[in-house]
Order: C-alpha cells, then sequence, then structure tokens
C-alpha cells in the first residue's frame, strides 16, 4: 500500500515538472534552456525514425520485389517478343526497298533495249544435270516463261532458261563451265564467244574469233544475239574485260571479263518473253564514269 501511494506521488511530481518546464521552455521561446535538451531529443527521435524507414522501405521493396517478379519476367518477354517483331518488320521493308530498287533498274533497261519481260525472283540455288551453277525463279509457263529465253537484271545478262514447268523454271547461269553465249565488242564488229570459268562467278572467259583484231582492257562486251532471240537476245551487257591473254599465232585470243550483274547475289531478275525489234546494239550499256 505503501509503495503504491509513493509511487503515485512520484509520477506527480514528474508530471508537474514536466508542465514546468514545458511551460518555461514555451514562454522563453529561442532563450528558452531547454533548447539543447529538445534538440538532442529531436536528433534521437529523427535518426530513430530514418533507419525505421529505411528499413522499412527495404523489407518493403523486398516483399514486392517478390510479388512482382512473375509480372516482371512476363514484361520482359512480352518485350523481347516485341523487339523481334520490330527487327524482322525493318529487316522486311528493307528487303521490299531493296527489291523495288532493283526491279526499277530492271525494268529501266528492258526498257532501253526494248525487251518484253517478265519479272520473277531468285527462290533457290540449284544444280541441273549437266551444269553446275544454276537457279530456281518462282515463274514459269503460266507466266509465259519457256526453255531458251534470255534472263537479265538491271546490271546485264544473267544466263538462260534451260527448263519451265509451270510455275518455276530453272535458269544456267552465264558462270557455268557449260554455259556459252555469242558476245560482241562495244563500238565495233567483232564478235566472239563468253564462257563460265567457275571461280564463284567472278570472271567470264571470252575468246575473240579475229586474232587480229585490238583488244584491250577495259573493253566492254554486250550480246551478239542468236537466231530469232533464242536463247540470247542482242544488246544487253554482259562485262569489261580486265585481262587479256597473251596468244601469238594463235588464231583466236582470250581475255577474261569481269561481269556486270552480280551472279553470286542475284534476287530480282527478268525473262525476256519478246525480243527488241532491232538490235539496240550499245545502246543498253551503263555510261561510262565521267561521260556525259
Amino acid at each position: 500500500m505503501r509503495d503504491s501511494r509513493h509511487a503515485r506521488l512520484i509520477l506527480g511530481l514528474l508530471l508537474t515538472a514536466a508542465l514546468v518546464m514545458l511551460t518555461v521552455d514555451h514562454r522563453t521561446g529561442e532563450d528558452s534552456p531547454m533548447r539543447q535538451l529538445r534538440a538532442a531529443g529531436a536528433w534521437a527521435f529523427g535518426t530513430t525514425e530514418q533507419v525505421g524507414g529505411a528499413v522499412t522501405r527495404s523489407v518493403g521493396g523486398f516483399v514486392h520485389g517478390v510479388i512482382t517478379a512473375p509480372r516482371a519476367r512476363e514484361d520482359i518477354a512480352r518485350l523481347k517478343k516485341d523487339n523481334a517483331e520490330l527487327r524482322a518488320r525493318l529487316a522486311a521493308n528493307k528487303l521490299d526497298e531493296t527489291r523495288s530498287t532493283e526491279l526499277k533498274r530492271l525494268l529501266g533497261l528492258a526498257g532501253l533495249g526494248g525487251y518484253k519481260v517478265v519479272t520473277a525472283n531468285v527462290i533457290a540455288r540449284r544444280g541441273e544435270p549437266g551444269f553446275e551453277d544454276a537457279v530456281e525463279l518462282d515463274a514459269g509457263t503460266d507466266d509465259g516463261v519457256r526453255a531458251d529465253m534470255t534472263v537479265l537484271n538491271g546490271d546485264g545478262l544473267i544466263g538462260r532458261v534451260v527448263h519451265a514447268s509451270s510455275r518455276t523454271s530453272t535458269v544456267v547461269l552465264l558462270s557455268d563451265p557449260a554455259s556459252a553465249a555469242g558476245a560482241r565488242l562495244e563500238g565495233g564488229q567483232e564478235i566472239g564467244v563468253v564462257h563460265g570459268v567457275g571461280e564463284n562467278g567472278r570472271l567470264l572467259r571470252f575468246r575473240l574469233l579475229d586474232s587480229t583484231a585490238p583488244m584491250t582492257r577495259g573493253g566492254r562486251l554486250v550480246s551478239f544475239g542468236s537466231h530469232h532471240g533464242a536463247p540470247y537476245v542482242p544488246g544487253v551487257p554482259i562485262g569489261v574485260i580486265e585481262r587479256v591473254e597473251p596468244t601469238p599465232g594463235a588464231l583466236t585470243r582470250i581475255a577474261y571479263a569481269k561481269p556486270f550483274a552480280d551472279l553470286t547475289a542475284l534476287d530480282v531478275v527478268g525473262v525476256v518473253v519478246r525480243g527488241p525489234a532491232r538490235d539496240p546494239r550499245d545502246a543498253v550499256l551503263p555510261r561510262r564514269e565521267g561521260a556525259r
């Protein structure tokens, strides 16, 4: 009983002292003798609050991460899929733009030479019995394509059709060792034969029939043309002579030419379904650099 009364007495004195201190601190303002004690308390309680807040935020962030992890993985997977689709669309747009450019150049060459063409895409590189270097096109007899028709692109001669089905056709390239096409030197009547030599289509061999006719590096070749334009129509650019072989005493002369068309990277091509009304001669050859 005494202990209880004693505790109540001490509690009362402490409350009275606290009220007196609060009153003095309030009335004296900045000059209050309690200012340092108040600042220390604020620092202690503020630091405790900051530490507690940081711990609470860390724990809350961890819990939130655990809860949202599956959703984050789904978002990442979705973003990866969206990026892949975007890259595919960009690649398709670039490919369409490239093909559009090739088609314009092809139609420009065909118009200049007076060739009526059926446009097609190269869909495969394939072998053909008796030939090593051939490609398959996505155009066939349903489109008017027949065997022994000339094939070209916006740069020049590609080869000839050797087989055609209803929807596809096979073209033997000029680069094939078994391929041969009549050719003529630019600006004259000297003729010869162009053969493939392999080497991944980088060079063609030109055999000039007149060993006395002049032939130099930089000379350009066009197709001479076949009887009734099959398999080759006249005037299609073939290539540029890179080197002339010394053949003293031979009946013919040999040179090697770089084809205008890149025979290793074919896409849009044209099959000539009707030749020109007259030989365009050198009119289809590309303009020389510096020429007006």
